[in-house]
This record gives structure tokens, C-alpha cells and sequence, in this order.
């Protein structure tokens, strides 16, 4: 440590560093869920987001009913970095730098005004960049109820016991490079991925899961409705919970598999995909205090490939591991440390194979003896799929032909094996299409056709009837539906 040493007082230009911080990054989704998490750490119960970027007073307002602050709690929650982001925070608490409502709010907006009410008392206090570039200084201005009674949602605040009102105003960032004749497109789009953004990012919180609080989230007065990626109702949940030890904590994984495409509706369907596919979106889901900070990454431990699309693996972290997974201040990065990839490595792998499985068998059930219409054959590293002249109906079909006409039938399934569309096979499955499927029903009614044919076949033996019957059982889609027949 450097001693007896003259220094300086040497604050930042307040315009200025006001005006780079508007550029880190952040995306209106991003920005108003950093908002939000300043919510569920206050223990708010209800969320509502109202929003306009037309007539005369564009705006962007979020209001809880959390804890709310005192005056001296305000102003230094509208500091620049008013917390240390090294220190002990609350077990709940979903911040870290003492940034995010100011930089979050900013990069979206010229002026933020934030009105707050705790034991019957209302304080407001307002960063305005264009006050700001008059003065010259950190003016943090103080608002009278006459200047804050008419903003958006106050009148609600006022009938609440506590909480908080943020309001962007001058929303410059929003619409930048838009026509007018295209804004209000634009901005629908633009709450729509807002609305989609936090159905996934908390949706842990809208469920109210287990040891957490649920909270109600509405845009628009339109309530949210939670997105969970795991789909778990239906998925394959491919291992126990993992815990892994650090210091004096624990990360905890969670193995997934989403069902096959072919199982679930065209509605099941685009919820699991959405618009990016499956294939975007498999990998981690890293959850900070179970809220969801980033999505969609095998962190460089595995490729993104159509066999491992359903592949999901969920992370959770406490915030005091912040420093080790090297958290930004958008909260939308984070990298696991060594200690942990080694046994995520681990966990990705034997969840992959359960992926490929269920792609390749398309969820039936598996079993040793199952045998498949297609007979996979692979020579010198070279694949090519051929009629499996053991399946049960091949049997049947060539006993019950002469010589030439056994020819002719051999000549046919080569031709259908040489003739297999692979390209656009592969191409419909990378786009996720959904493959027509026989129902239930009719499983069920041509298996048992099948088999009465079978019985009545004279050129055989009631010994190689069961037996064909026996193994047609085991083949597929049949093995998934012996129960009924």
C-alpha cells in the first residue's frame, strides 16, 4: 500500500458518465427485468407493468407492492453504485453492483423517476440527463406531489400500504432508426418479447415454486403467464438432483429431456420451440436465486446438434458465487468456474445420450428384443438403412409368394432402401416439423387386424403363428400398446 501520498478528490462528470453507462447493452426486455428484480427483493407479491409510446407522454411504468424505502433509502438507491458488489447480500436479493436501476432504467430512457411509500409516507426522487447537462452536476432531484400525483399507476401506489413506482419518461433509446409510419408496429412487437422475456426469466417466481414467493406479474393488465422450458409435466427426468459443494454452499443440477415433437400438439409444440427451435435453445439453464440469468449455452462442453436438442440441464446458484461465475451487470452472463465444469461435463454427456435416444426412438419404449420395420447397417464407417427382412409382416409377406414373385418383392425393398428421402427427412426434423402419427385408436385396431390375419394363414403352423404374433408385439409402434391386444 502506497503511503504518504498527496491525493485528489476526483469525481466523474456527471453528464457524461451518465451518458456512456446508456450504452452497456442492455435490451428493453433485459432492462425491465432488472427492474424487476429490484421488486422480488423488496418481497413484492404483485408486479404490474403499464406501458404507451403514443400521444403525448410515452412511458414505461413498473409498480410493485413490495417493502418500499424511506427518503434515505431512496436517494441511495438512486446513487451509482450504491452497494458493494463483494459484500453479503440477502439471501433473496437479486442484485449486485448497485447499478441496475439506474444504468437499466437509463439505457432506455432520458429521465427516471421513481416514487416510493413505506409507513404511510411517499418520497420521489428523479435523474433527468437533459437537468443534468444544465447543471453539470449529480442533481438528484426531489419531486413535490405536485409533480408526481398525475404520473402513471400513482394513484394505485397511493392506495397500496407500500411500495414502488419506477416511471421512464423520454424514451429516446426505444424507437431509435424506426419511421413513424412503423413505431407502432414495432413497439407491439417489442412488448410482446417483453411479455415472452419475463414469462421464462421468472417463471420460477409466477409458478411459485416451492420455498420461493409467487408473485403476480400483469403488462398491460393482461397477467403473465409463467414459460417453463423444461416442459416438465412431460419430460424425462434423466438423473436425481446433483449438489455440488463449494465453499460453504451449493450448486444444484437438474437433468432434463423434453418429449419427443411427434408426442405434443402444434400448441405444446411451439411453446417447447418458440421461434428459435429446439435446436437454439438446448443446453444450461442458469438460474441465480432461481431467477433466470442465461439460457441456451453448453459453455463450449458440447456442440448444438439436432440429437441433443432436447437436451435441457438447469443450474442453480446462490448470489454469493457471484464473483466465481464472474456476473455482469445486465445479468445476463455467466460463466461457470472450473470447479464446476468438470462435473457439469459429466452431467451433459450422459444427459445428451438420453436425448439422442429419444429422438432416434421418438419416446417409445425401450426393449432388447424390439425389432423396427428399417435395419440400420453400417460398413467401412458408412451408414445405409435397408428393409429389415426379420420384421414379422416381411415374413408373412414373402412366405406367402412363389419364387418369382419373392424376386420381385426383393427387388422392391432394395429400391425403398436405396430410395429413402434422407436430406429432406433430416431437413424437416432440423426445422422441428411434426411427423404424422397414428393415433391410439388406430394403433390398437390394426394391430389387432394384423394378428387376425395371421391366425388365419393356412401355410403355417400354429407354432410359428404365436411366434410371429409374439414378435410382432415387440415391434414398433405395437410394443408401446400390448395392453390392449
Amino acid at each position: 500500500m502506497c503511503e504518504n501520498m498527496d491525493d485528489i478528490d476526483l469525481p466523474p462528470n456527471a453528464p457524461i458518465l451518465m451518458e456512456s453507462t446508456r450504452s452497456i447493452g442492455y435490451t428493453t426486455e433485459a432492462a425491465i427485468a432488472d427492474i424487476i428484480d429490484n421488486s422480488v427483493s423488496a418481497n413484492a407479491e404483485n408486479i404490474k407493468i403499464k406501458s404507451t409510446y403514443f400521444g403525448t407522454y410515452p412511458f414505461i411504468s413498473i409498480l410493485d407492492d413490495g417493502e418500499g424505502m424511506t427518503g434515505v433509502e431512496l436517494n441511495e438507491a438512486m446513487r451509482y453504485g450504491s452497494s458493494n458488489p463483494l459484500s453479503q447480500r440477502e439471501e433473496n436479493d437479486l442484485g449486485r453492483f448497485g447499478l441496475g436501476l439506474k444504468t437499466a432504467s437509463m439505457s432506455q430512457c432520458r429521465c427516471l423517476t421513481v416514487i416510493t411509500k413505506k409507513d404511510n409516507i411517499i418520497e420521489a426522487r428523479r435523474w433527468d440527463l437533459d437537468y443534468i447537462k444544465k447543471t453539470q452536476k449529480w442533481s438528484l432531484q426531489v419531486l413535490s406531489m405536485s409533480e408526481y400525483e398525475k404520473l402513471p399507476l400513482f394513484n394505485e401506489l397511493a392506495a397500496q400500504n407500500s411500495g414502488t413506482l419506477v416511471i421512464w419518461t423520454e424514451l429516446d433509446k426505444l424507437m431509435v432508426g424506426l419511421e413513424p409510419s412503423s413505431q407502432e408496429r414495432a413497439f407491439s412487437n417489442k412488448l410482446k418479447s417483453v411479455r415472452e422475456h419475463i414469462a421464462l426469466v421468472f417463471h420460477r417466481y409466477l409458478e411459485g415454486e416451492r420455498d420461493i414467493q409467487k408473485i403476480k406479474m400483469e403488462l398491460n393488465g393482461n397477467q403473465i403467464e409463467p414459460y417453463d422450458p423444461f416442459f416438465s409435466k412431460k419430460s424425462l427426468v434423466t438423473q436425481d438432483e446433483e449438489k455440488i459443494r463449494i465453499r460453504d454452499t451449493e450448486v444444484h443440477v437438474g437433468s432434463y429431456v423434453l418429449p419427443h415433437p411427434s408426442t405434443l400438439s402444434k400448441d405444446e409444440l411451439e411453446m417447447m420451440g418458440g421461434k428459435n427451435g429446439l435446436k437454439k435453445d438446448q443446453g444450461f439453464y442458469v438460474y441465480r436465486n432461481k431467477r433466470l440469468l442465461v439460457w441456451g449455452t453448453w459453455f463450449n462442453m458440447h456442440r448444438k446438434e439436432d440429437l441433443s436438442k432436447l437436451s435441457r440441464i438447469r443450474v442453480d446458484i446462490p448470489n454469493s458465487l457471484d464473483d466465481l461465475w464472474t456476473l455482469d451487470i445486465k445479468k445476463s452472463t455467466a460463466v461457470p468456474p472450473e470447479i464446476v465444469r468438470k462435473h457439469l461435463k459429466r452431467i451433459v454427456n450422459n444427459n445428451s445420450s438420453h436425448s439422442k435416444r429419444t429422438w432416434t426412438y421418438r419416446g417409445k419404449k425401450e426393449t432388447t428384443n424390439e425389432l423396427n420395420i428399417w435395419a440400420k447397417i453400417i460398413e467401412r464407417d458408412e451408414i445405409r438403412y435397408e428393409i429389415n427382412k426379420e420384421h414379422p409382416l416381411v415374413k408373412i409377406i414373402s412366405k406367402n409368394r412363389e419364387k418369382e414373385d419373392q424376386k420381385l418383392l426383393e427387388q422392391l425393398f432394395d429400391q425403398i432402401g436405396i430410395g429413402i428421402p434422407l436430406n429432406s427427412i433430416y431437413d424437416d426434423l432440423s426445422n422441428d416439423k411434426k411427423f404424422l402419427m397414428d393415433d391410439e385408436d388406430n394403433i390398437v385396431r390394426d394391430a389387432k387386424e394384423k394378428i387376425k390375419q395371421i391366425e388365419s394363414l393356412t401355410n403355417l403352423t400354429d407354432e410359428e403363428k404365436n411366434e410371429l404374433i409374439s414378435t410382432l408385439r415387440e415391434t414398433y409402434p405395437y410394443v408401446n400398446y400390448n395392453e390392449f391386444f
